[in-house]
């Protein structure tokens, strides 16, 4: 059974609409660690898990707004289910560090990060962010 172009293109449109992200299409969800972004929902959500909750962290601001904070580098998975277990969102959530005005020194295994606004001073480091750091310098 063949199924009609305007049903295929509806679903698509649907589908991309179920949720609204300024993110890409398909490029998942960034958050910057330390910062937090506003996930906006097309409908009310019911549940939320977050896959790895050292790497990120979902606190519900209403039914329909999810407030999600980059607590840990790395990569984990953000799932919202509406009341009758339907996925509103299932996408990746990838933490990265802040680039912009921010300062790098490594001395050996040492990594110190400035936070450079307009003078550069020791930036704050969450527990995750010290784990983090740990963890890469002991592969070296």
């Amino acid at each position: 059974m063949a199924v009609p172009k305007p049903f295929l293109l509806a679903a698509a449109l649907f589908g991309i609409a179920a949720f609204t992200l300024p993110a890409e299409a398909g490029a998942g969800i960034e958050v910057t660690m330390n910062q937090a972004r506003i996930l906006k929902l097309a409908r009310d959500a019911d549940t939320i898990v977050i896959g790895n909750p050292q790497i990120a962290d979902a606190a519900v601001q209403d039914a329909s707004t999810i407030v999600l904070t980059g607590k840990g580098f790395g990569v984990t998975n953000l799932v919202v289910l509406d009341r009758d277990g339907s996925p509103i969102i299932d996408e990746q959530v990838t933490v990265v560090r802040q680039s912009t005005s921010t300062v790098r020194i490594y001395r050996r295994s040492q990594v110190q990060t400035m936070s450079c606004t307009p003078y550069c001073e020791s930036s704050f480091k969450s527990e995750a962010e010290k784990t983090s750091e740990t963890e890469m310098n002991a592969g070296q």
